[in-house]
């Protein structure tokens, strides 16, 4: 399946919390990093997730934001450290390639955020993805 989201990131289901219409599904990513995902109640049994069990975390490049370090004191709960790989500059975007262990990840942000955060090759940065922003694809 060709998709347009550019993070697709491997991983297998580690455990999942079952609400009333909602379910966070925790991931362990091919690193070693964790990511959770919060979907559906109905999403999680019509993919027939359990643990153990091979999925892909998607995340669009518009839904990555970029800390030059850890945070706290935020709801944020995927926060994946890494590295500048490389920066790709438009006159009022970028789309900002970050090396985390195990993968990659795009984030696209305006220019005057990687200005502001002195963004440059080789710098350190925490991916900061929401939970309700994480789809799963099984298999």
């Amino acid at each position: 399946m060709n998709l347009s989201i550019r993070n697709q990131l491997p991983g297998a289901v580690l455990e999942i919390t079952h609400g009333e219409a909602m379910s966070t599904v925790r991931v362990t990513l091919r690193g070693g990093q964790e990511i959770t995902a919060a979907v559906t109640r109905a999403a999680v049994e019509d993919l027939g997730l359990a643990p153990g069990q091979s999925v892909t975390a998607l995340v669009k490049s518009t839904e990555v934001a970029l800390a030059t370090g850890p945070l706290s004191g935020v709801s944020i709960r995927n926060q994946l450290p890494g590295t500048v790989s490389a920066i790709t500059s438009g006159a009022a975007m970028a789309t900002v390639e970050v090396a985390i262990t195990g993968g990659e990840l795009t984030a696209a942000i305006t220019q005057a955020a990687v200005a502001d955060l002195g963004l440059a090759p080789g710098s350190p940065v925490v991916a900061l993805v929401k939970s309700t922003e994480v789809s799963l694809l099984a298999g």
